[in-house]
């Protein structure tokens, strides 16, 4: 069962490592042991999308960060990602943006980049592997204090969801919001993961938000269907499980850190929570390069 989920993501990684290369289908398909039909009809059906159509906007997505973050000439850059000329990379950028790569890298406006699929979840490998979160052991979730300064929040708050599968089926396209704010992620208030999921709290009730902290002076662009709100300096208490496996340990890493999150009292460390007005829980989630924190605002208890 899910044999098809693990191998479609094989592929997924194989075509990440491979974006600047002129590796070949058939080299894929060899190296995974099927054919090169079997494999392209099995990739369409897991991921709504062509393996053809993957490579190219994976492919045109990395050469945007390029044009975006480096001083690489444009010809070189369409060289690298397999453009047989610059006027071949400048139509394939249009057609995926809207506008040249020299307009992007004057303006560095939001523009739809492509994200990297994933078919191949926890669940699916705790169903292959029979491994369950009671057969897991854990250590201890850290408790800390981080301040973080006044900043900018763009992002989506949706009242009506209140956790990250709810938020994303209520409505919101995750691959169109995380491929623009994957453009964005040059704006990343200092010290911050980028795109950051987590909670606020309106008239009594408890929504999702999903967007990208950015510097309390930034004056750019906002994406269409997203806000710009000011969120002040505050200290946070952060519950944090250092880098973990994904696949194996994530479930049972987030229940332990949510449920330190929500049971621990403040008072321990002589704080109150402080989650009222404009400031709003926060999730870190980069399991092997962070690990997993949820942060909630506290201020010295009176």
């Amino acid at each position: 069962m899910y044999e098809w989920n693990e191998m479609v993501q094989m592929m997924v990684d194989w075509v990440e490592e491979h974006l600047d290369s002129k590796a070949t289908l058939q080299e894929m398909s060899e190296r995974l042991g099927y054919s090169p039909y079997y494999c392209t009809r099995q990739f369409h059906l897991l991921t709504g999308m062509t393996l053809r159509d993957y490579v190219r906007l994976r492919r045109i997505t990395h050469a945007a960060l390029e044009v975006r973050d480096t001083e690489l000439r444009l010809l070189d850059i369409a060289v690298k990602y397999g453009y047989s000329s610059q006027e071949a990379f400048t139509r394939s950028f249009v057609r995926a943006f809207g506008m040249t790569p020299a307009s992007y890298r004057e303006s560095r406006r939001p523009i739809p980049m492509s994200i990297r699929a994933e078919v191949f979840s926890p669940y699916h490998y705790a169903v292959k592997e029979r491994v369950f979160m009671s057969e897991l052991k854990l250590q201890e979730v850290e408790v800390k204090i981080e301040r973080i300064p006044a900043h900018q929040f763009i992002g989506i708050w949706d009242v009506e969801s209140d956790n990250y599968g709810d938020f994303w089926a209520n409505g919101h396209d995750c691959d169109e919001v995380s491929g623009l704010l994957e453009s964005m992620s040059h704006h990343t208030l200092p010290g911050q993961l980028g795109q950051t999921a987590g909670w606020f709290y309106r008239e009594g009730r408890k929504g999702y938000l999903y967007g990208i902290p950015v510097s309390a002076d930034y004056t750019g662009d906002i994406p269409e269907g997203m806000e710009c709100r000011l969120i002040p300096e505050s200290e946070y208490l952060v519950f944090y499980y250092p880098p973990f496996d994904y696949m194996k340990d994530n479930a049972s890493v987030m229940k332990a850190v949510e449920d330190k999150a929500w049971s621990f009292d403040p008072g321990e460390l002589d704080y109150v929570w402080d989650e009222a007005g404009e400031k709003q829980d926060y999730q870190r989630h980069f399991p092997e390069g962070y690990g997993y924190a949820v942060l909630r605002p506290v201020k010295r208890a009176e």
